[in-house]
């Protein structure tokens, strides 16, 4: 995380990207995370880093794209998550097109 950036900044802006969507909705009260069909497709850890969730294929595709790595969330290493950059949370359209690319990859999964 930015040293500029606090938790709280962070929160607010995932959330008032979160509220823009008409198909999902933040959860989580200690941990906030969105899902859908049964799959978690983002989530923002303590230390104010978001991971969203795409196929392996888009992941690996955006680690070059936006020169981003795994995210990794309570010292958990999340298959299939990228780590969103301080540059990608400069960007709140790109964040909004992230997490309804997400969505819409976990909507293609057999509900759980």
């Amino acid at each position: 995380m930015s040293n500029s950036t606090t938790y709280e900044e962070r929160l607010a802006i995932y959330d008032k990207i979160v509220e823009q969507s008409l198909d999902f909705e933040r959860k989580g009260k200690t941990m906030p995370y969105t899902s859908a069909n049964g799959h978690m497709f983002s989530q923002l850890n303590k230390n104010g880093e978001l991971g969203i969730r795409f196929s392996k294929d888009i992941q690996q595709a955006y680690f070059e794209k936006f020169s981003t790595s795994f995210y990794i969330s309570y010292g958990a290493k999340m298959n299939g998550y990228i780590l969103v950059t301080d540059e990608m949370w400069e960007d709140e359209e790109l964040l909004f097109d992230l997490l309804n690319e997400s969505y819409a990859f976990v909507m293609s999964l057999p509900a759980k």
